[in-house]
Order: structure tokens, then C-alpha cells, then sequence
């Protein structure tokens, strides 16, 4: 039987030093009441143990989830660390204490609190990489092309072959600002990579074009009789419109377009004074 510590567990937030924790709990036979990652700190007056990462851990405890669990639950504990779940790292050892206990029947025990608490953050996390799937929009610089995604579960490693398959040819980037990471593709080879922050240069006079041509497009499709704005945001939620070209409404124009425009309404006003 495991006792309940007065302990919080700290790790340095990766996958790895969570399986670190889990194998911590194990050997001492201790449950922690919280376990935090280094950035978040800690929010409880507790005694905090720092664990230390270490891939044999890690390792050991990573294999014997599809040994003694299965290989279901093995892809269940990943997609639930990226989630964005309420006090996600005492899930998962909640789940991985029911797994190692009751073996496979465990993804079966629905009618659990742990059980279905984790299934459905995992069921959010795919919703929201799927939505990502229609939601991203490149912009072309000089080579590369790029995008911003802001979302609330970490769902790169969710898009990666996707997005890799679909252009498997091109070289891109889509950078998470949400938990600052960012998906790398080049022709035979792609990582995902830390980054801190990212802004993107102006778009030059060929991208500015492209994205004018997209809100036309957009506009030209669309049936004013039939439009419903509380459908459109239940079926593409506000939270994504932010790097949606087509729902900025904010394009840069062409400067020798801005420039021609600039000429007309000078003219059209020049006339309207004479007819006066």
C-alpha cells in the first residue's frame, strides 16, 4: 500500500521527468499530494522534492505501460501529458496506479473518475489538433513558409505527420506561441524544436497580394442571406480567428494598389467639387 506524503513532487516539465515521478512513487511507495513542473512553481504550502530526470527511469517505467497496461495506454499517458487537463501530472499517476493494478481492463473502467477524466482531456486534445488540421494558414517568406498557431493543448506532435505528409516537399514551420515550440519540416527531415518567441517579418508585396486574394475569395463565397454569425463561431470558434486571414479582415494592401486608390478618391473628389 502506497502512503500519502505531505510532499509535492517538482520535475522540469518533459514527459521523461514525469515517468521520473512515477518510478519516484513506486520506489518509496509514497503518493504525492501535487506534482508541478519547474515553470508552473509550486502552488501549495508543501515540502517540494525535486526529481531528477534520468532516461533509465524513465525508460523502465515507459516500457512496462504496454507490457503490464497496453500499447493503448501507453499512446493514452503521451496524448494526456500534452493536454492541457487541470492538475494533469496527478492524473496520469492516478491512471498509471489503476493500470499497473487492474492491467488492461483499465481502459475499460469508464464509470471511473480518473478513467474518464482522462479520456476526455485526450478526446479534447484531438479535437482541437483535428480543428488545427483546417485552421492553419501559411504565409510565405522568401523559401520558407510559415504559421502561427496559438492552441490550448501542446498538439504539435498531434499535426506533425500531417502536416509533413501533406508537404512533404516544401520546407515550413508552424510556431506554437501558446507553449513556445515550433514543428521544423525540411525535405527528409523535420523536428520539433523550443522556441521562446517568434514574430513574423511584413509580408512582402507577393504574400500581401496572396492574402487579398484569399479575403476575396472568402467574401466571394459567402451567402449574406444565409449568414449566421453564431454558427460560424460555433463551428470555427473566436479563439482561432486571430491567425485567420480571411477573419482579420486586416491584409496589408500592395503599395502600388494602396497608391492607385490613394489617386482615384483624389480624383473622385476633384470631380465632386466641379459638379458643385
Amino acid at each position: 500500500m502506497f502512503k500519502t506524503t505531505a510532499l509535492a513532487y517538482t520535475y522540469d516539465g518533459s514527459f521523461e521527468g514525469l515517468l521520473c515521478c512515477v518510478f519516484e512513487s513506486y520506489e518509496w511507495k509514497e503518493t504525492p499530494l501535487a506534482i508541478h513542473s519547474l515553470e508552473e512553481g509550486q502552488g501549495l504550502l508543501l515540502e517540494s522534492k525535486w526529481i531528477e530526470t534520468d532516461s533509465v527511469k524513465a525508460g523502465r517505467v515507459l516500457r512496462s505501460i504496454p507490457l503490464k497496461i497496453s500499447p493503448e495506454a501507453e499512446e493514452l499517458v503521451r496524448l494526456g501529458f500534452w493536454s492541457n487537463a487541470m492538475d494533469k501530472e496527478m492524473l496520469l499517476l492516478n491512471f498509471l496506479y489503476l493500470g499497473f493494478t487492474h492491467g488492461r481492463r483499465v481502459m475499460n473502467m469508464l464509470a471511473d473518475d480518473t478513467v474518464s477524466a482522462l479520456n476526455k482531456a485526450v478526446q479534447q486534445l484531438r479535437r482541437e489538433g483535428h480543428h488545427y488540421l483546417g485552421f492553419v494558414r501559411f504565409s510565405v517568406y522568401g523559401p520558407v513558409m510559415a504559421a502561427v498557431i496559438e492552441p490550448r493543448g501542446y498538439i504539435l506532435p498531434v499535426i506533425e505527420d500531417h502536416f509533413c505528409d501533406r508537404f512533404q516537399n516544401e520546407s515550413f514551420m508552424i510556431y506554437d506561441k501558446t507553449h513556445g515550440m515550433a514543428l521544423l519540416h525540411q525535405p527528409g527531415r523535420q523536428a520539433i524544436i523550443p522556441l521562446q518567441e517568434w514574430i513574423p517579418p511584413e509580408p512582402d508585396e507577393a504574400e500581401a497580394a496572396y492574402r487579398r486574394l484569399w479575403q476575396g475569395f472568402y467574401n466571394a463565397i459567402g451567402i449574406k442571406e444565409r449568414k449566421n454569425d453564431r454558427l460560424r463561431a460555433s463551428l470555427m470558434p473566436k479563439r482561432y480567428w486571430k491567425q485567420l486571414p480571411e477573419m482579420s479582415g486586416n491584409a496589408p494592401a500592395l503599395p502600388a494598389l494602396a497608391a492607385r486608390q490613394e489617386q482615384t478618391a483624389r480624383r473622385l473628389k476633384s470631380g465632386q467639387r466641379e459638379l458643385q
